[in-house]
């Protein structure tokens, strides 16, 4: 394997550990629409496309139910609740998930944690020189949520959270869903 394949990997692990855990969310609110207390109860618009390319891997049948589950608890805690009487609902809530391939550009000239040394070293020791980081591939997920007025549709709330679900089953999607929902509440308009 070639040290700028290496070096890529190490650069890859590395911005994802100094990103930590924390979820980046991004948050939009309709003030003009939106008012504290106006949804008492509420439906989902709509499910997953069955004809959906990443039926199997993101958008799958068992991660919606999974993020249903999540969003409904999450408005109940705020005092909305579900109703499946859909054209008197107070509110309507949209949801997705989503995943696209990323490439980050490469690091050229001095290594961004640490000087260079003198001796083909920056930071922690990577022994490659100037220009030796190139670009990397990473997969990047998104989960949104949307709320919409329930009798004129017009949109109220906008949020969406940085969670890779690619391939993620079982546990370890329950966790990844639950910790978006959750972020992605914390911005719930009030």
């Amino acid at each position: 394997m070639s040290k700028r394949i290496l070096c890529s990997a190490f650069l890859g692990l590395l911005a994802a550990s100094l990103s930590g855990c924390a979820l980046q969310v991004r948050s939009d609110v309709n003030r003009s629409a939106f008012h504290p207390g106006q949804c008492h109860t509420f439906a989902f618009a709509g499910a997953f496309k069955t004809d959906n390319p990443m039926h199997g891997t993101v958008a799958n049948p068992v991660n919606e139910s999974r993020l249903r589950a999540a969003i409904t608890q999450h408005m109940q805690a705020i005092g909305v609740q579900l109703t499946k009487d859909k054209e008197n609902a107070d509110c309507l809530v949209s949801y997705g998930i989503g995943t696209n391939l990323t490439v980050a550009p490469g690091y050229l000239g001095a290594y961004p944690y640490g000087p260079y040394d003198g001796y083909g070293y920056w930071g922690w020791g990577a022994p490659w020189g100037p220009g030796a980081y190139g670009p990397y591939v990473y997969r990047e997920g998104m989960i949104g949520i949307d709320l919409y007025d329930g009798k004129t549709h017009e949109a109220l709330w906008h949020a969406s959270v940085d969670q890779n679900l690619y391939g993620a089953t079982g546990a370890d999607a329950e966790q990844r869903i639950d910790a978006a929902v959750t972020a992605l509440f914390a911005h719930f308009p009030t």
